[in-house]
């Protein structure tokens, strides 16, 4: 994906942002006005959430209804918690295919992860890149022992900016911008309905970066 076609995305994504903002405040009461001005516009806003963490409930019923998952998200944390322990449950009766992006912490330029850390570090001193680095490649190890025992699932790892987190399915997507100097769980983050305008941008933006980074190798066997 060209760094041209990233930044028109973004910038479309950016401006949705913008506007839902207004709506920021809104509760519960006030999403059918949210829902109704989605249709006419036909853009997909439907909830608008002050702080990601707020939409935990709802992404969690989704997530147990989709028939498909799609993940690009910066540390990879919340995958190894509550909301998504259903997906990888070893009781799980439905499995579903499950396609993840999570930034590269071992790239040659990896200067994404050293701006990121730098900025969290003005409100919170305990975040650093080594820090940042080191809970990316837990997490990914924990993906990858999921991996084993659930081949529906496949991880990629990406070199873009840590500026954004998508949690896509077949039915919405919940796109959170991250605040620049806060952590994405207390960033705002709009609940997206298919079919949409911006639920397709952001199924294409995950696509694009998708298909931009190669497969990595199936986990190795423990012996």
């Amino acid at each position: 994906m060209t760094a041209f076609g990233l930044g028109v995305l973004s910038s479309l994504l950016a401006t949705a942002l913008v506007c839902a903002l207004g709506w920021a405040r809104a509760s519960r009461p006030r999403w059918w006005a949210i829902s109704l001005l989605a249709r006419l516009t036909g853009t997909g806003v439907h909830r608008v959430y002050r702080e990601q963490r707020l939409a935990e409930a709802d992404l969690a019923e989704d997530l147990a209804r989709a028939r498909r998952v799609k993940v690009l998200t910066g540390r990879g944390n919340t995958l190894t918690r509550d909301v998504f322990a259903p997906l990888w449950s070893a009781g799980a009766t439905r499995p579903v295919p499950v396609q993840l992006l999570l930034p590269d912490p071992d790239t040659c330029s990896g200067h994404w992860l050293r701006q990121r850390a730098e900025a969290l570090s003005t409100t919170d001193p305990g975040v650093t890149e080594h820090l940042l680095r080191d809970q990316i490649g837990a997490n990914i190890d924990y993906l990858d022992e999921v991996g084993r025992k659930r081949p529906n699932m496949e991880l990629r790892l990406f070199d873009l900016p840590h500026s954004h987190r998508i949690v896509l399915t077949d039915q919405a997507a919940y796109l959170t911008f991250y605040s620049r100097h806060d952590h994405g769980r207390n960033s705002p983050c709009l609940y997206l309905r298919a079919p949409g305008l911006l639920y397709d941008v952001v199924s294409e933006l995950f696509s694009a970066i998708w298909a931009g980074v190669p497969p990595r190798p199936g986990p190795p066997e423990i012996d």
